[in-house]
């Protein structure tokens, strides 16, 4: 089992910058990718990051060039560097941590999410 708990959300003004916290904690050796994705009200969730063990990212598009995705593999902690926020970011933005077991098979496990709002 993994546990996955986000921090770092909240309100923010338009064209300003947050940065979320993502720990896993539990059975941490066999992690591998870890990301975020969000939802708004009334859309689908939708992918905003991920980021391999060696460090390979991938962004949604809506949010290139504004977010960086980071991780510290020895402290199973990711990071999402949030900048030029714009009120379309307003969403729950949801951390999660693939788990690979022995025989190669992964399982995503999921935080609780935290709420990001931006106003304009």
């Amino acid at each position: 089992q993994v546990q996955v708990a986000e921090s770092g959300g909240g309100l923010v003004q338009v064209g300003g910058s947050l940065r979320l916290s993502c720990a896993a904690s539990g059975s941490i050796f066999g992690i591998d990718a870890m990301g975020w994705y969000r939802q708004a009200p009334g859309k689908q969730r939708e992918l905003v990051a991920v980021i391999g063990r060696g460090g390979s990212t991938n962004y949604g598009d809506s949010v290139k060039g504004r977010f960086t995705i980071s991780r510290d593999n020895a402290k199973n902690l990711v990071y999402l560097q949030m900048n030029s926020l714009k009120p379309e970011d307003t969403a729950v933005y949801y951390c999660y941590a693939d788990h690979r077991d022995y025989v190669g098979s992964v399982t995503p496990y999921w935080g609780q999410g935290t709420q990001v709002t931006v106003s304009s």
